[in-house]
Order: C-alpha cells, then structure tokens, then sequence
C-alpha cells in the first residue's frame, strides 16, 4: 500500500486475481467491493437531486466499471453490458453514457490508457486526483490530497494556466507487483 500523506483519500482498483498476495487478499481490492454498492447509491442520489437520469445503460456502465479492479475501453465495455447473445450497444451509446458518468464525477477517464475506471468517491470539480497506474497487473489507485491540490495550484497560477480538470498519471508498479517480482 502507498504511504499516504494526513486527510489523504485514497482507493485501488486493480484484478488481484491475476496475480497472488501471500497475506491473502489485497486491502484495495476489499475496500473496492465494500464501497461499491455505496457509491452506486450515492451516484443514484446525486441524480436524483440533480434532476438527472441514471438511464439503464448508464447504470449498467456504471456497475461494469466498479465491477472491474483495472481500466476499461468502451468497445469492452460495450460487449460487457450488451444482452447476451444480442446485438452489441453501439459505441456512441456507450460514450454518451461514458461522457454523462464522467462529467458527473462518478468514472474518471485515464487519458494514457484511453479507458474508464469507476470512483468510490465524490470528487469536487477543482479537486486534484493522482492515479497510481501499474504496468504489470493493470492496477490503479487513486489518490488525492490537500498537500497535491496546493502544489499543482500554485505550478498553474506560476503559469498562469486555469486548469478544466486535474488529474495527475502516474505509470510504474504497485507495491504487491514488486513484492511478489511479477
């Protein structure tokens, strides 16, 4: 697990399954399937006091995402929430769900990897957020804090630069990759 600095938040989401823990399941990997449901219910309540819709393929590209530990494409998530043996979703369908979750705060989009990961938590428009990308098992955690928000504010303000979002990406290997040397 990463050291973490005070007031930090803090949650992984990557597939333990591909590789082994010796102490047993990953604390990320349990913290995930413990806040999904509650981040579920906050994303329907946020609707619902936002006058949206959670339409049905948005909810379901919304549980997909939170039922997966790594990012994923749209064209996997199309075939992911597609009726079985049906036709695929189309892909502007699955964007146009993807665009709404995103703008609402309840999936980030990761620019490297061109793929959508779900958040356990609400995050305010002018929040900082870092992701913690593994190469090896395709993990990610995020991460932000008060002490982030601060640095990256003042290398904007040195610029003069008025940041739409922010978000930090950080590719390199979780501590359960190097320790188990996958």
């Amino acid at each position: 697990m990463t050291k973490m600095q005070p007031d930090a938040r803090h949650h992984g989401d990557h597939d333990h399954a591909s590789h082994a823990h010796a102490e047993g399941p990953c604390r990320h990997a349990e913290d995930h399937r413990r806040h999904a449901a509650e981040a579920l219910a906050r994303a329907e309540r946020i609707c619902r006091e936002r006058g949206l819709r959670l339409t049905p393929i948005r909810r379901q590209a919304l549980e997909a995402l939170h039922a997966d530990h790594r990012p994923v494409g749209a064209y996997d998530l199309a075939d992911r929430i597609s009726p079985a043996g049906g036709r695929r979703l189309a892909p502007i369908s699955i964007y146009r769900a993807l665009d709404f979750l995103v703008e609402q705060g309840f999936v980030h989009r990761l620019s490297s990897k061109n793929a959508y990961v779900a958040c356990l938590h609400g995050h305010g428009a002018n929040e900082v957020v870092a992701f913690l990308i593994c190469e090896s098992c395709g993990g990610v955690d995020e991460d932000s804090s008060p002490a982030m928000k601060k640095a990256v504010a003042a290398i904007a303000e040195n610029r003069q630069f008025s940041p739409s979002h922010q978000m930090v990406e950080i590719v390199g290997r979780c501590e359960h990759c190097r320790n188990s040397g996958s």
